[in-house]
């Protein structure tokens, strides 16, 4: 199951059993995943022209997901005992698959604050520990990715030709950069940093940093056992879906 992704870099990993409850109970839903997740690619402009919003890689994912009949869903969740409401919850997931077998939730974490990993993960645990679903998904940026983004960037003001900011965001789409923004890869062009290189360093740390939704912080909560006990499948979007 997901060779494919595999083949192609993507970090898999399931807890609880997810790989044998996927394959046995949800082989044409894990097919659609797959099949959804095989074709994403990312030009390497829209990782810097992406922000101010959910990322244009995101929703075309989003897209082909809900036309696949994996609707966003809110459980709503209530303990009544005698007649009085004691307990009342609600939990929003992206996407939602419901088959013959039972329930599969996903969610996609491109690049949010790392708590949101907690979220996600004990909203599965709540919601199959009363049966509401059977397996749970998360779907974030992988290590190579992760790992590779300067470069990635880098490459890309290369290829253009870029010198200045300026250019880059009426080019790119870019929101308005901060005036923090712009002095630190000025100081950085001061101590003799090429300014692609100089950009790069800045936008990835200021973007992209340690703090958010990546592999390494999936993989530190899932190892510390967050979550637990439901079925999991951990995604990992690798390097070479970026195009350059």
């Amino acid at each position: 199951m997901f060779d494919s992704l595999r083949q192609k870099g993507f970090d898999i990993e399931t807890r609880n059993h997810a790989g044998a409850i996927l394959s046995i109970d949800f082989p044409k839903i894990s097919g659609e995943l797959e099949s959804a997740l095989h074709d994403l690619c990312i030009p390497a402009e829209e990782l810097i022209g992406s922000g101010g919003g959910e990322a244009l890689s995101t929703q075309r994912l989003r897209k082909r997901l809900y036309e696949q009949n994996w609707p966003k869903h809110t459980f709503d969740f209530r303990l009544i005992v005698d007649g009085r409401e004691t307990v009342s919850n609600s939990h929003e997931i992206d996407h939602v698959r419901r088959g013959a077998s039972g329930t599969v939730a996903l969610e996609i974490e491109w690049n949010n604050k790392d708590p949101f990993f907690d979220r996600d993960l004990e909203n599965f645990q709540r919601l199959h520990a009363q049966s509401a679903i059977s397996v749970g998904i998360l779907i974030t940026r992988g290590a190579s990715l992760q790992n590779d983004l300067r470069a990635i960037i880098q490459r890309c003001i290369e290829k253009h030709g870029f010198i200045d900011e300026s250019d880059m965001v009426d080019s790119f789409g870019m929101k308005d950069r901060t005036r923090r923004q712009r002095e630190a890869v000025q100081k950085l062009m001061e101590q003799q940093t090429p300014f692609a290189e100089a950009f790069s360093k800045q936008f990835v740390s200021d973007k992209f940093g340690a703090a958010t939704t990546h592999w390494q912080k999936l993989k530190d909560r899932i190892d510390r056992g967050v979550g637990n006990p439901c079925p999991l499948l951990l995604i990992g979007l690798p390097a070479s879906i970026v195009t350059e």
